[in-house]
């Protein structure tokens, strides 16, 4: 094990960078600290409700679960459809049918978000492919857009992933 030197910067960042980057990184940090108290947030009700969604990119994750684009009582029924299955009888199985409700809400929206960038992809690539077979121009232009959104189906994949994650069964393991 290495021990600890005086160069080594205290966040762990940049531990080979001389005495000067530390102290210019340590003075930034304050200069950021002093600026954060000039901050006070939103005041207006209409304020903080913007402010609740400046996180918002793709609505898998965060505190909002029914979007403002989204149809409430399409959610009211997904949730109820649960509640009738489930029957949850005390706080502890409510919470967890709830956190169910919500996961699978989410997923189902990863599932559409991904169907709809591939439909977005597969008309704007649709022009720029003539094989005179429409079977295979559909798969190439899929493949397109595949291949021109890769970052965007990466992240709708990260996430679908992560929401899955807890109501995934895990296998029993053995004691011995």
């Amino acid at each position: 094990m290495n021990p600890i030197t005086e160069t080594t910067v205290p966040n762990g960042h940049d531990r080979a960078a001389g005495p000067e980057t530390t102290n210019r990184a340590i003075h930034r940090a304050a200069v950021n600290k002093a600026n954060a108290q000039h901050s006070t947030g939103p005041r207006t009700e209409a304020g903080k409700q913007r402010s609740k969604m400046n996180a918002f990119r793709h609505g898998l994750t965060g505190q909002t679960v029914v979007l403002p684009t989204e149809d409430h009582s399409a959610y009211e029924r997904h949730s109820q459809s649960f509640l009738d299955q489930y029957h949850p009888k005390d706080a502890t199985e409510t919470q967890l049918v709830q956190s169910l409700i919500d996961t699978s809400w989410r997923m189902n929206r990863a599932a559409t978000v991904e169907t709809n960038l591939f439909s977005l992809g597969i008309t704007e690539m649709e022009d720029r492919i003539r094989v005179n077979h429409p079977e295979a121009e559909a798969a190439l232009a899929m493949a397109m857009a595949f291949r021109e959104h890769m970052r965007a189906f990466a992240s709708i994949s990260t996430q679908s992933q992560r929401l899955a994650r807890p109501i995934q069964p895990r296998p029993i393991q053995s004691r011995g």
